[in-house]
C-alpha cells in the first residue's frame, strides 16, 4: 500500500550527525558533501532482512561508487539486550562481507530518533541538498534475490542522478525493529 509522503518524511532535510565508523573514522553529513546522492541506511548484524540484503545493498555501493552517489549504513541497536550488534561485530561483520561503506555506531540513538527510523533496513535517499527524496523498501523480494522484478532503490538512484523526479509509488520499509534502549 503508497504510504504518504509526509508519513515517509519526504522533502525533509538530512539531520547531521557525528558517528564512529568501523574503521575508526568519525563521518558527518559533511564527509560526503561531494556526492549529488545519499543513501542512509538504518542497519543491523543481526536481524534476517538486513542479512538477507546486505549482499545486495554492497553491490548497490560498488555500483554506484563513481557516479556521485555515497551510502552508509547506521547501527542503532542496543547491543546490551543484542550482542550481535556490538561495535566490535560490527566491525566483523564489515570485514567478513567486505562492506565499500561506512558502516556507524549510534550508540544514544540520538540519530535514529532523529530520523524516525523503525526498522532495519530503513532506506532514506538524499538529493545533492540533502532533502529526502526516497524512503523505502530495497526491491520487491527482500528474502529471495532471484524473484527480484523491481528494485525500487536502484530506481530512485538513477532518478536523482539524472536529476529526474522519483515517479512512482513507495512501499514502505520491511526489517526487523529499531531496539531500543
Amino acid at each position: 500500500m503508497p504510504v504518504s509522503p509526509e508519513e515517509l518524511r519526504i522533502g525533509t532535510k538530512a539531520d547531521d550527525f557525528n558517528l564512529k565508523g568501523v574503521d575508526g573514522n568519525y563521518y558527518s553529513l559533511d564527509s560526503f558533501k561531494d556526492k549529488k546522492v545519499l543513501c542512509i541506511i538504518f542497519w543491523c548484524n543481526h536481524c534476517p532482512y538486513v542479512i538477507a540484503v546486505q549482499d545486495r545493498i554492497n553491490q548497490i555501493a560498488k555500483d554506484y561508487a563513481d557516479k556521485s552517489f555515497a551510502l552508509t549504513a547506521i547501527n542503532p541497536n542496543d547491543p546490551e539486550s543484542y550482542p550481535e550488534d556490538s561495535y566490535e561485530n560490527m566491525q566483523i561483520r564489515a570485514n567478513e562481507r567486505g562492506y565499500v561503506f561506512p558502516y556507524l555506531r549510534d550508540e544514544t540513538q540520538e540519530i535514529a530518533r532523529a530520523y524516525d527510523a523503525v526498522c532495519t533496513p530503513d532506506i532514506y535517499l538524499y538529493d545533492e541538498n540533502r532533502i529526502l527524496r526516497y524512503r523505502g523498501r530495497l526491491d520487491d523480494s527482500w528474502k529471495d534475490e532471484t524473484k527480484v522484478t523491481r528494485n525500487e532503490l536502484r530506481m530512485a538512484i538513477e532518478a536523482l542522478l539524472n536529476e529526474k523526479p522519483i515517479d512512482f509509488d513507495t512501499i514502505p520499509p520491511m526489517g526487523c525493529s529499531i531496539k531500543w534502549k
